[in-house]
């Protein structure tokens, strides 16, 4: 079938397949496919769904293409969960309505509206604007640029970053009477709730600090731990959608079985039963955290760069490369020393989802946004290594690994908010090269010789590895 006779199917519609949009009362910014296979998923399936519908925002100005890709289909998707044996379909309604990341106007009347209890976000770690001390990025242009507009007119400056956004939107709230909400973010980082909570801070700091005794008194800051795999939507998806299922559906999203959200945190204003289907709700989230982090997600960012090295295109074909296998479970090794909780099911886990043979994940995709991913991945499992006297070499390899991955494609396929200031690092040569890309990512580390000299031999050995592939 051809995209023109799949694109001639009956276009998916809330009225024929899904059910009524429900009342918005949850803020989300940055949907992407992530938030509408796990976020959204909770949501339609809480068992007060009909209560709780979803107000999202993309996450890129200018990137309107979910918004205009799911408005003709009234924001309903198709859901395809890719089980080994085969497809599960079903259509995810909870999303009520999506918005464009450049309409400020609309965000500033939703965060002053007082049935929104609840904003949740995916925007990755680089969305957060954060320097290398993990505060706000004062120096970064587009973040002087919103906080100078913000401090100049609170109610109709238009703002392009997410810490801007949250602080505007504060400030509607606090106008508008509307009283406490809960903040929960959903991105992949260690403590992503006081991360959160930084920038927003400081950029309040920055704009208006009368703000700061209202926040403290009606936002409640929440932490996450969010966990399932999720391919970007392709032809071959709307293919089977409409084989399948007999509809158009222009943005449907494929997703593994497996699923996990951990969630600590107050609602004072209340919260989906999401605790009734898989959630937990913890006073600790930080267990969970670190092994989803360092063993799922510091294993997915090994393999991006050492795979895409070795010529690999999917985390399949690299879990099933007896090389990369190999190195992925030195890193699990060592990761796993530092963890409280167990760690022998949920690597067992891992493989088998790794392995899925219908779940084409592409290593390109993982690999974006390194310099913001490796801080939080790999450093603090090598930092606790050399303290200990561990071997630090499953560590050593994953950054070397994205040196290489920069210099090789650094140049057409590597995406990453910091490309700028990484790509001259990465291509640097001269004794000090190696140490200045690490500082980068972690100054403490970089003061280490032994984990710098373990880089450089890296380097080499990888090079020299996938030069035998060639």
């Amino acid at each position: 079938m051809t995209e023109a006779t799949y694109t001639s199917k009956p276009r998916l519609n809330r009225a024929e397949h899904g059910r009524k949009a429900a009342p918005e009362r949850i803020l989300h910014l940055g949907i992407g496919n992530f938030t509408r296979a796990h976020q959204a998923f909770y949501t339609e399936h809480a068992p007060d769904a009909a209560d709780w519908g979803i107000a999202a925002f993309t996450g890129r100005a200018g990137d309107n293409v979910m918004l205009d890709a799911l408005a003709p289909q009234d924001n309903v998707y198709t859901l395809i969960v890719t089980n080994q044996d085969g497809d599960h379909f079903e259509v995810i309604s909870s999303v009520s309505s999506i918005h464009s990341a450049d309409d400020i106007t609309a965000l500033r009347r939703y965060f002053a509206d007082p049935n929104i209890a609840i904003v949740t976000s995916t925007v990755t770690e680089a969305g957060y604007m954060r320097d290398r001390n993990g505060d706000l990025d004062v120096a970064n242009p587009a973040v002087a640029a919103d906080l100078a507009a913000l401090k100049a007119d609170h109610e109709t400056s238009e703002l392009t970053t997410i810490p801007a956004k949250v602080t505007a939107g504060l400030l509607a709230r606090r106008a508008s009477g509307a009283g406490s909400i809960t903040i929960l973010p959903c991105d992949n980082l260690a403590g992503n709730g006081a991360a959160f909570r930084k920038v927003v801070e400081q950029a309040i700091t920055a704009v208006d600090p009368t703000l700061l005794d209202w926040a403290n008194d009606n936002v409640a800051w929440a932490t996450s731990m969010v966990d399932r795999i999720t391919p970007r939507t392709t032809d071959a998806d709307r293919q089977t959608v409409a084989d399948e299922l007999g509809w158009y559906d222009e943005f449907p999203v494929r997703t593994e079985p497996f699923i996990e959200w951990v969630i600590q945190g107050d609602f004072p204003k209340g919260r989906p039963a999401w605790d009734k289907v898989g959630a937990v709700i913890t006073d600790d989230v930080t267990p969970y955290e670190h092994r989803k982090l360092w063993l799922l997600n510091g294993a997915h960012t090994s393999m991006a760069y050492i795979g895409t090295l070795l010529g690999v295109k999917t985390v399949g074909e690299a879990i099933a490369d007896p090389t990369i296998r190999a190195w992925v479970n030195e890193w699990w090794d060592l990761a796993s020393s530092y963890l409280t909780i167990s760690t022998d099911d949920y690597r067992a886990k891992l493989i088998e989802r790794f392995s899925n043979p219908r779940m084409h994940d592409n290593l390109l995709r993982i690999a974006e946004d390194g310099s913001q991913k490796l801080p939080v991945r790999i450093a603090p499992v090598a930092k606790k290594a050399l303290a200990d006297g561990k071997p630090i070499t499953p560590a050593a390899r994953a950054i070397a690994a994205w040196i290489l991955f920069l210099r090789a494609h650094g140049e057409t396929d590597a995406r990453d908010a910091y490309l700028d200031d990484v790509l001259p690092l990465a291509k640097a040569d001269g004794p000090d090269a190696t140490r200045n890309v690490v500082a980068y990512l972690d100054k403490e580390l970089a003061t280490f010789d032994e984990f710098v000299a373990a880089v450089d031999a890296q380097k080499e050995a990888l090079a020299a590895e996938a030069a035998k592939r060639q």
